[in-house]
């Protein structure tokens, strides 16, 4: 890759792990569920007008609109509205490399050989040492969300292989249509009108600011970007700088929201990214020719 190139991978990494501290802002200001439909929302519509016809058919849109905006997400900002960290999220979510990997074997036939096995294998160590970590200094419920948004981003996963869109971009405003109206429902049948209601009319500059990061700088400059490098070069080389996304979100929480990482925490997060890497790398050599996972911070993260 020329060295722009990785720069600008690099970069898209980073503002994906940043996210992760974006996010635990914006939920002192919205509801999760409605912060999650507004996030949707506002990337949504004034990207829809650039970005063309869908290019895949709707049924794979919506699946993944379900699967990865309202579930993935909406799990997830749950999960760190109820105590979740930060920087434990950011890493935490990529246990998704295994979700997929196994839903891959069960609903696509893809079967893993020896070092993506050994990858799984690592990464769920990595994630047992993380919730006995968290079982002793957090609230395991929040955890147990975070994880099963992880799951729900590996249902994603595969469904966009499926899909096999041409245009990462396009696919992802698309999809970015679908969770709002849900969202917004669940939220005004579980965090109420009133408190839907208040969050809106005490929008200041802060709140707004955030939501414009989440929406426009992750979801629509971050996949963008993203669709550019993996149109020009292979996935095997691109994929890689995801795992800088944790590395980001755990620095980040802790250099703005003061988070401590206990050194059982870094010795899960060693085995979580090694694991994943192993994971990812195997599953490269194996499918050169697949389509790639969605990253996230994807996110759009993220």
């Amino acid at each position: 890759m020329r060295p722009l190139h990785i720069a600008l991978a690099v970069l898209v990494a980073a503002l994906w792990g940043v996210n992760f501290v974006v996010i635990e802002l914006g939920l002192d200001h919205f509801p999760p569920l409605l912060f999650s439909a507004l996030r949707f929302l506002v990337a949504a519509l004034p990207a829809l007008f650039f970005v063309g016809r869908p290019k895949v058919a709707w049924k794979w849109i919506v699946g993944v609109g379900l699967a990865l905006g309202v579930a993935k997400f909406g799990l997830l900002f749950i999960g760190m509205d109820r105590g979740m960290g930060a920087g434990l999220s950011s890493l935490v979510l990529q246990v998704q490399a295994v979700f997929t990997a196994i839903l891959a074997a069960l609903v696509l036939g893809e079967r893993p050989g020896r070092l993506k096995l050994l990858g799984m294998a690592v990464a769920l160590s990595g994630i047992g040492v993380a919730a006995v970590d968290e079982g002793a200094s957090g609230p395991v419920l929040a955890f147990v969300l975070v994880i099963a948004a992880a799951a729900c981003w590996g249902v994603s996963n595969v469904l966009t292989r499926k899909a096999a869109p041409s245009d990462s971009l396009n696919f992802m405003v698309w999809v970015s249509t679908v969770p709002v109206l849900p969202l917004l429902g669940l939220s005004l049948l579980f965090e109420g009108w009133d408190r839907d209601r208040d969050a809106l009319a005490g929008l200041d500059w802060s709140g707004a600011g955030i939501i414009v990061y989440v929406a426009w700088v992750v979801t629509v400059f971050g996949f963008g970007a993203w669709g550019f490098l993996l149109s020009r070069y292979q996935a095997s080389s691109v994929a890689p700088f995801t795992l800088l996304v944790p590395v980001f979100g755990m620095s980040s929480a802790a250099l703005l929201l003061d988070e401590s990482v206990s050194p059982l925490r870094w010795c899960a997060a060693a085995l979580l990214v090694g694991g994943v890497a192993l994971t990812s790398l195997a599953g490269a050599r194996r499918t050169p020719a697949a389509a790639p996972e969605l990253p996230e911070a994807a996110p759009v993260p993220l």
